[in-house]
């Protein structure tokens, strides 16, 4: 224990520790805010003056215009929305709502909108997978709207995995699992959980430059000469350091992302994170989760992550001699699933990404977007579910690499 609080004490100390970990949480509070500055909404007051909002006010005056839909998503409320939308667009003699006079969809149409969210797709050909005009579709149709929303899922799952019975299969039961009807409450934007990802992204950078030195500044200075001739210099000490490194990483994730959703959410209010995934993402994500299920899993997620990602980065500082070298290494591997997803064609880049350890927290390649879509990693008659992959990898990656750190450090020569 004294040897940990040692080595705890010597990678906190240095001046590069310091300045990454401020940035962390400095970061933490400053996503959490931004998300916040995009909330924007124009209308007409009583006087006919433009009155502009943004940020809390813009989210507090939809709250309150939308304050009469907030709860359970039922058929009846979907069909009247659909009703007046409808109605609403035939009195103007227009086919979409872009085509609707300034000020007419604010007042008329977005005191419900979020309700159509996801109608189109729910009722897409299921041939073409083209989304139907939402003119076209009859509100009577929508009193089984939760039963079209499954036939959907069985329609695209054939499409996008057609040769693959088990994905199809394992994707519909997840749906099948999913609470119904949806819960929304007005005032959430996926842009806030866009931002959790981003923060967890910068942290396992900045963790990673704290991490890749472990094992390489002693060797670049000749300090692992000495510690190799005391009692407990191979082994222990190797277990020690990496544990160190897991320490200070997890708890730094810990911290920023815990501030990070309680900044958030009270930003944005709480009764936010009970919105069902469904009504902000596709209305047929295959997660039974609502949106504050949905930030615990990312963040629990975004922690096997930077596990993962510090355990192969102490492991290449066992074997790399190098700072530069190592340092450069580490971080290529933290961006190299975006670098995958951008290059490879999709069905042989997400054989890659999905398996590295920064995967998860990827901005492009994060779990978050994995779990709002439907890949699997099909193995024969077996179905895997993309975010059960990244999962999976993470577990297995954290005590693989930091069994081989510890065994290359333990079977280091001295030149």
């Amino acid at each position: 224990m004294r040897l940990l609080k040692l080595e705890i004490k010597r990678i906190l100390k240095t001046r590069l520790t310091l300045i990454l970990l401020g940035l962390c949480l400095l970061f933490s509070f400053l996503l959490a805010w931004i998300p916040i500055t995009f909330s924007y909404n124009v209308y007409q007051d009583a006087n006919g003056t433009e009155v502009v909002l943004k940020g809390l006010e813009s989210i507090a005056y939809e709250k309150e215009l939308q304050a009469d839909i907030a709860g359970a998503v039922t058929p009846e409320k979907v069909r009247q929305a659909l009703e007046n939308y409808q109605a609403c667009l035939t009195k103007y003699g227009v086919e979409s709502s872009y085509d609707l006079p300034e000020g007419v969809y604010g007042q008329d149409i977005l005191p419900y909108a979020p309700l159509l969210h996801g109608i189109r797709e729910a009722y897409a050909n299921p041939k073409t997978g083209i989304a139907a005009a939402i003119m076209d579709i009859h509100p009577e149709a929508v009193d089984d709207y939760y039963r079209v929303c499954e036939g959907r899922v069985v329609s695209l799952m054939r499409q996008e995995q057609k040769d693959h019975p088990a994905a199809q299969q394992r994707a519909f039961d997840l749906y099948s699992k999913v609470g119904k009807p949806y819960l929304f409450f007005p005032g959430y934007s996926t842009n806030a959980m866009d931002y959790q990802v981003m923060l967890a992204f910068l942290v396992i950078l900045f963790c990673t430059v704290i991490a890749a030195p472990v094992f390489t500044s002693d060797y670049q200075t000749g300090a692992d000469d000495i510690f190799r001739c005391t009692k407990y210099g191979k082994g222990k000490f190797a277990v020690i350091k990496i544990f160190s490194a897991f320490l200070i990483s997890g708890i730094t994730y810990f911290l920023c992302i815990s501030i990070y959703i309680l900044v958030s959410n009270s930003l944005w209010g709480w009764e936010c994170t009970q919105t069902s995934m469904q009504m902000l993402y596709s209305i047929i994500n295959l997660p039974n989760m609502n949106i504050g299920q949905l930030q615990c899993f990312i963040a629990v997620a975004g922690l096997l992550s930077i596990l993962a990602v510090i355990s192969f980065t102490v492991f290449l500082s066992s074997k790399i001699k190098n700072m530069v070298v190592c340092l450069s290494t580490a971080l290529l591997f933290c961006l190299l699933p975006v670098i995958l997803y951008a290059v490879l064609p999709e069905h042989i880049g997400i054989w890659l990404y999905s398996v590295l350890p920064a995967s998860a927290t990827g901005l492009q390649t994060s779990i978050l977007y994995a779990a709002a879509d439907f890949a699997f990693w099909n193995i024969g008659k077996i179905a895997i579910w993309l975010p059960h992959v990244m999962l999976g990898a993470c577990v297995v990656e954290i005590p693989l690499f930091a069994g081989l750190a510890v065994y290359s450090y333990s079977t280091h020569r001295i030149k």
